[in-house]
């Protein structure tokens, strides 16, 4: 298993522990979901890993690192990024699960942010 196969099963299992984060594959990459929208994706080719997410606070620093650019078909306006990571590399799991942790709060109900409070205090 390469280190982007490893990545993902990890940030995977990240995602599907927020309230009511499910996944799916609607292009054939896999897409994490909360209540039908998407709050992440991931995805290992051989290339390496993709990871995409809405960042509105953080993502003008996400955008200065040299493997991130705002998500193509017009997303990048809205503040997706997307970053990538080559096939050996090890990316920063603090930041990443930061960034999905971001782009949860902005996706999900506010009841939902409410219980994953709850849930960490």
């Amino acid at each position: 298993m390469t280190a982007a196969e490893n990545t993902e099963q990890i940030l995977r299992e990240f995602a599907l522990e927020y309230p009511e984060a499910h996944e799916d594959f609607p292009w054939g990459s896999r897409v994490i979901k909360v209540r039908g929208k998407i709050f992440f994706t991931v995805n290992s080719t051989e290339e390496g890993l993709v990871v995409t997410m809405k960042l509105p606070e953080s993502g003008k620093a996400a955008l200065k690192m040299d493997n991130a650019e705002p998500t193509h078909y017009g997303m990048g306006k809205h503040g997706w990024v997307t970053v990538r990571f080559d096939v050996d590399e090890e990316p920063d799991m603090d930041l990443l699960t930061g960034w999905m942790d971001e782009s949860y709060r902005v996706i999900a109900l506010k009841r939902l942010v409410k219980e994953l409070d709850a849930q960490e205090e």
